[in-house]
């Protein structure tokens, strides 16, 4: 499920994190009587501009690319620094004057965006003027949701998406069982967890079979797996050996892993049900969104599974009555 964030680079973040600590002290500018803040717009304006010459300069082609985006970069990042000296100088005599909880709230999140601030004025010059590779794992895709994650697909038409990859389990009536929102983990390490919590919620009496994508594939957690499970459908990836070959081609495979094919449909279901994107803000509301859609599906799932059978009781009676 997607975050409700569209894909940022470091240099539209510096302007985000610079603005809204903008908003913020303007806000604090009468209560504290702050110095130095008479042209804040002009402020706001200018690092917009800047910002906006950059991004330009970034899309655009030609053989002085390169160069001109160090000359943009260098300008940016110093009106960057300049307007970090200033809020530095306000917190300071914000933190003096402070006395009601409402502004502790205002100053926690001016600390947060300024610390924004300060990670993108470095992420900025590292990559456009030192030319380093950031690594991955220092990134942000959003200062306003930073627990979402960059993920990508592994599809035939590369897509990315921002948000976060949620692991669902379905019985062999289309229903969710269990559901978690996977932060930071690949799906190989999430099998012997998953099972252990279908255990845990509907006891081991009530598994014959399991199956998984091949994502899911590692030789240990398989064996471990067929200790409680009669059938575990977990497809190899790469090269298979002549046993492996021969387990994947049997008749009972094959029938198990058409079964777990309607995890798709499922799936798509599932985004229909509004889990194609999250509206809400924040981890909290993010985990809080998929419980209440998965809910939505399976209440939906119910509801024509009891309209199915009153269909049926109908037919049966007009059948009845015309015999």
């Amino acid at each position: 499920m997607e975050s409700n964030v569209h894909f940022r680079s470091d240099i539209s973040l510096l302007w985000d994190a610079g603005r809204k600590c903008i908003n913020i002290i303007m806000d604090f500018e009468k209560e504290f009587n702050l110095k130095g803040w008479r042209k804040s717009k002009l402020w706001y304006r200018s690092l917009k501009n800047q910002f906006w010459d950059l991004s330009k300069t970034c899309q655009s082609g030609g053989k002085d690319k390169e160069k001109n985006e160090k000359i943009k970069a260098k300008e940016y990042l110093r009106l960057a620094r300049q307007l970090n000296d200033k809020i530095l100088k306000s917190k300071e005599a914000i933190y003096e004057g402070l006395t009601v909880m409402q502004s502790l709230t205002a100053l926690m999140k001016l600390d947060y965006y300024h610390s924004m601030l300060i990670k993108h004025i470095d992420l900025v010059e590292r990559r456009l003027i030192n030319g380093e590779i950031i690594p991955h794992e220092e990134k942000l895709f959003s200062i306003f949701e930073p627990h979402a994650e960059w993920i990508k697909k592994g599809k035939a038409n590369n897509k990315v998406e921002i948000g976060h990859n949620i692991l669902v389990a379905t019985d062999q009536f289309g229903f969710m069982l269990t559901h978690k929102v996977i932060e930071k983990q690949a799906d190989v390490n999430r099998s012997i967890p998953l099972a252990d919590e279908l255990f845990m919620l509907y006891g081991e009496e009530s598994f014959y079979s399991i199956s998984f994508d091949k994502g899911f594939w590692k030789k240990e957690y398989k064996e471990l797996l067929q200790l409680n499970f009669e059938k575990v459908i977990m497809p190899k990836k790469g090269s298979k050996n002549e046993i492996e070959q021969a387990e994947e081609s049997s008749k009972e495979f094959k029938k198990f892993r058409n079964k777990h094919s309607a995890i798709e449909s499922n799936i798509n279901s599932l985004e229909h049900h509004g889990l194609n994107r999250c509206p809400d803000k924040g981890k909290k509301g993010f985990v809080k969104y998929a419980a209440i859609g998965l809910l939505s599906y399976n209440l939906h799932r119910l509801g024509m599974a009891l309209i199915n059978q009153q269909e049926k009781r109908l037919q049966k009676e007009q059948q009845r009555k015309a015999a």
